[in-house]
């Protein structure tokens, strides 16, 4: 799905101050009802990251933490079974899975004789039975089972669906019967950075020559976009010449401009590839 800026502004604008919940990807599937479930979704997990990054600094000075904590444990004083965290996660407007490593961290500061690791509070994250207390664990589990832009369950489905869409394009490629070298055949030559397929002959996609793909699971956004530019494509570009990037969640049309330079956008596996002895693959 391809918008211009002035849609992709349309539905950022809608998710100003929207908790990262089902709920609120319901509602904004309703109002866009024409975009596709899984790009409002890329498009609602990103915004929402921009937010965090924006006002993170103010929920970790020592006395918002510990605001929090009394709160935390007020609350469960009263009743234990109730969503204490997620509640106050929302209404502070901070991403419940956050919240709760928050929470979590200053529990073991103050139960435990030596501060906890940061792997330590990962397994804890990751699997909440292993917190020392059973009401907290389950506040805990609440966070991260309720949380759609956060936390391990959610890097988790992130990473499957990543590995997904690149096996996909393997296939792809395998089914167009283009010969490729995939990231792990590139690390073991002994390259550090490299893009998911390199192509072993170029091909042409639309009139430009292609020598590699980049599967991207997400949308291309410009803060994302212009930061892969700057970590990933560009270096691709000057290592292997130009390639072709796949927003399989589509991107933003306009930018779509390096064309010429060497880095082609797309929303989907070209149809038409045109292979070196001028047929179409």
């Amino acid at each position: 799905m391809i918008l211009t800026k002035a849609q992709y502004d349309e539905i950022a604008q809608c998710l100003v101050s929207v908790p990262p919940t089902r709920q609120s990807l319901r509602k904004l599937k309703q109002r866009f009802p024409s975009q596709s479930q899984a790009t409002l979704l890329s498009i609602f997990s990103q915004e929402y990251q921009k937010h965090i990054k924006r006002t993170h600094a103010k929920h970790h000075t020592s006395e918002a933490i510990e605001s929090y904590y009394q709160r935390y444990l007020n609350g469960v004083a009263k009743n234990g079974a109730a969503p204490v965290l997620l509640d106050l996660a929302n209404e502070v407007d901070y991403a419940p899975s956050l919240m709760a490593r928050l929470i979590l961290e200053r529990f073991l500061q103050e139960h435990e004789e030596t501060p906890p690791s940061k792997s330590v509070i990962n397994s804890m994250l990751r699997d909440p039975s292993q917190i020392p207390d059973g009401v907290l664990a389950n506040q805990v589990y609440q966070c991260i089972v309720n949380d759609c832009c956060y936390g391990p369950l959610v890097d988790c489905i992130k990473h499957a669906i990543g590995h997904e869409h690149e096996v996909m394009l393997r296939d792809m490629l395998l089914e167009k019967n283009l010969s490729f070298l995939d990231e792990d055949q590139l690390r073991a030559k002994g390259y550090d950075k490299t893009p998911d397929f390199i192509l072993q002959v170029p091909v042409a996609v639309e009139g430009h020559i292609i020598h590699w793909i980049e599967s991207k699971a997400s949308f291309g956004d410009e803060c994302s976009h212009h930061a892969y530019l700057h970590d990933q494509f560009w270096s691709y570009w000057n290592r292997f010449g130009p390639g072709l990037v796949i927003y399989w969640y589509g991107f933003i049309q306009e930018l779509d401009c390096n064309r010429e330079r060497g880095i082609l956008l797309k929303a989907c596996f070209p149809t038409n590839i045109v292979t070196l002895c001028h047929s179409v693959a």
